[in-house]
């Protein structure tokens, strides 16, 4: 009877309107879906100094690469410290990063960022000194230098303290100057490839047609499933940059592969539109396990010899919570009526991952299922 009950619940849910619903997939601009060839940017990193910290910085003896640094940068500014003892508390190494945006020109500014790589307790209120930024082939694209923005704050007194956030790591806008250009010349190119971001034959084949379609010639031609190539010749175009001028706002509706993404963490479940789930049955209960130490000290009586004896007494007990009773899925059905039938019925997020869990184990659920 408690089964009937269960299931007629579950599948008034369904029938009430219960079903979470999904849109059709909009069209969505060539320029979100694809990275054109060699329009892409660069990674620099470099090595470098903060200074002006409130006795914040590295402690030299467990850093002696801060010490080494900050004698390299004293000399190169005429200061002879060699054999010198020092021990200053508002310095630290760090690492710098950025990114070189494609295009680039000298003497433009980028964002950095700083880390702290010694043990350095802040780096709010520093001061980064002149940093080159090298990109992997060992060449200077960019010199950074600029007052830090940490994104944290930490607070110490004599017994205890306090940090929110990440006071070791900070940001410097616009901090570093461009020095040096990448050696890509996008208008000598001929031809130039469209690389989709998640490959699908069914996009592609969309991306190729609406291009087609808005320059005629068959410009565009897909290549595999992750590719188009487009030819600039038959397009009626000045340059290359022409070219992706008059294409990267084209509307067209991508292919999704169904998929299933579920947080443990924090019981969130996200699902594609297209998810199905076959014929199958679903039975779902928790059990608890209670064991429980109750010890009993045992004496002897007054003015009687013995010894104190304790005696162990467990308590234990297991408790079955009511769940989910034998519920069968018509084949077909998607995975949101489904989940809005375990909505319907209270069951808790992280139990309904497992209940999805077993349903992909017994193949019932044709999706790809992603667990973070």
């Amino acid at each position: 009877m408690r089964v009937q009950r269960i299931l007629a619940c579950f599948w008034l849910g369904l029938n009430l309107g219960l079903i979470s619903t999904f849109a059709s997939a909009n069209p969505i601009r060539i320029k979100d879906l694809v990275e054109f060839d060699g329009v892409r940017g660069n990674d620099l990193v470099g090595y470098g100094l903060v200074v002006g910290l409130n006795g914040t910085g590295d402690g030299l003896r467990n850093a002696p690469f801060t010490e080494e640094i900050m004698s390299n940068i004293l000399e190169r500014l005429g200061i002879n410290v060699s054999g010198e003892q020092f021990r200053p508390k508002n310095v630290a190494a760090v690492f710098v990063t950025a990114e070189l945006p494609p295009f680039a020109r000298a003497g433009g500014q980028i964002d950095v960022t700083v880390s702290a790589i010694g043990d350095a307790k802040s780096l709010l209120g520093g001061t980064l000194i002149m940093t080159p930024l090298n990109a992997a082939d060992g060449q200077i694209y960019a010199v950074a230098q600029g007052t830090i923005i940490a994104g944290g704050v930490a607070a110490v007194g004599d017994a205890g303290g306090v940090v929110q956030g990440v006071p070791t790591a900070g940001t410097i806008p616009s901090g570093a100057r461009i020095e040096r250009e990448t050696d890509f010349e996008l208008a000598t190119l001929e031809t130039l490839r469209l690389a989709l971001r998640e490959p699908d034959f069914t996009t592609a084949s969309r991306i190729e047609r609406a291009i087609n379609s808005a320059v005629g010639g068959g410009a565009a031609i897909m290549l595999d499933s992750g590719t188009v190539r487009l030819n600039i010749s038959r397009m009626r175009a000045a340059s290359p940059a022409h070219a992706l001028g008059q294409i990267e706002n084209l509307l067209v509706e991508p292919e999704r592969k169904a998929r299933v993404v579920v947080d443990q963490r924090s019981g969130t479940i996200v699902m594609g539109q297209d998810v199905r789930i076959s014929r199958v049955a679903v039975s779902q209960g928790n059990l608890t396990l209670r064991i429980q130490e109750t010890p009993l000290a045992v004496q002897p009586n007054p003015f009687a010899r013995g010894e104190t004896v304790v005696v162990p007494r467990t308590n234990a007990e297991i408790e079955e919570e009511p769940g989910i009773g034998l519920a069968e899925v018509p084949s077909g059905t998607s995975l949101s009526e489904v989940v809005a039938g375990l909505n319907a019925l209270g069951v808790a997020p992280r139990d309904m991952i497992d209940i999805l869990k077993s349903i992909k184990a017994a193949g019932a659920l044709h999706a790809e299922f992603v667990v973070r």
